[in-house]
């Protein structure tokens, strides 16, 4: 009786398939990556550091002649100006000499009262002046307003004693007026050598002092007025002591006009 066949033993599943070759086993590839959300991108450095090109370097030449020939027009309007002004200044000038015989007006120190000072005390001087200046018109056709923003102020041996203002005014033709001015003290308390050359020179009664005074005035003639000039008026007096009483043993005083 002939043998039956027989089926082989089943076999243990494996991991993992095998093959079979005459080569050494490899193993798969990696699932590919995917790409990331930013990039970066190199240029060559020629690329980079290339200069701008040459059509924007007379573009900036051109803006910049525009604006220089901007600022040489401006600068030519204001000298243009400023001369027609000075022309003005000076035909409004001749005229008043001669069409109309303008005369200068004349100043003198007639009295300088010193309050609150006491020089064989030991304390700081904080004196308050009071100053009164002749002020003469001489002019049949010209009429002299003072205006206000005057300053006015004494000093001895350069240093301010008091300061102040003159008070606004209209002075008529042919006309003397006497304009006091209060002045109080500058702040500046007076020490050591200063109040024993003061000593000394009450002393000696010869103190000399020194009055300077601006005052912005305008001219009228008729219906018409000046511009607003500024008269600087300069006096060197010497009085016979440094209190209220004082008299005035010599005084000179300049004056100039400022057209502007």
């Amino acid at each position: 009786m002939a043998d039956k066949p027989t089926n082989p033993p089943p076999q243990p599943p494996s991991a993992a398939p095998q093959t079979t070759g005459s080569g050494d086993s490899k193993p798969l590839p990696p699932d590919p990556v995917p790409p990331p959300a930013t990039y970066i991108v190199q240029l060559p450095r020629e690329q980079i550091l290339r200069q701008p090109p040459p059509e924007n370097a007379k573009k900036m030449a051109a803006l910049t002649r525009r604006e220089d020939r901007r600022r040489r027009s401006c600068c030519c309007l204001a000298l243009y100006l400023i001369a027609v002004l000075v022309v003005l200044a000076a035909v409004s000038a001749v005229a008043l000499y001669l069409v109309f015989d303008f005369k200068s007006p004349e100043y003198a120190v007639t009295a300088v009262a010193v309050r609150g000072v006491n020089l064989t005390s030991p304390a700081p001087i904080s004196p308050g002046i009071a100053v009164s200046i002749r002020a003469e018109n001489p002019n049949s056709k010209v009429r002299i307003y003072y205006l206000r923003d005057s300053a006015a102020g004494v000093y001895y041996g350069g240093v301010e004693l008091s300061n102040g203002v003159l008070p606004e005014f209209c002075q008529p033709r042919r006309n003397v007026t006497v304009v006091r001015a209060a002045l109080a003290w500058s702040g500046v308390e007076l020490r050591g050598a200063v109040v024993t050359a003061l000593r000394n020179a009450q002393r000696r009664r010869t103190v000399p002092l020194a009055v300077r005074v601006e005052a912005p005035v305008r001219f009228k003639v008729g219906s018409a007025k000046t511009w607003e000039m500024m008269i600087e008026l300069k006096c060197d007096v010497v009085l016979n002591a440094f209190s209220e009483r004082a008299e005035v043993l010599f005084q000179k005083c300049d004056h100039s006009v400022r057209l502007y």
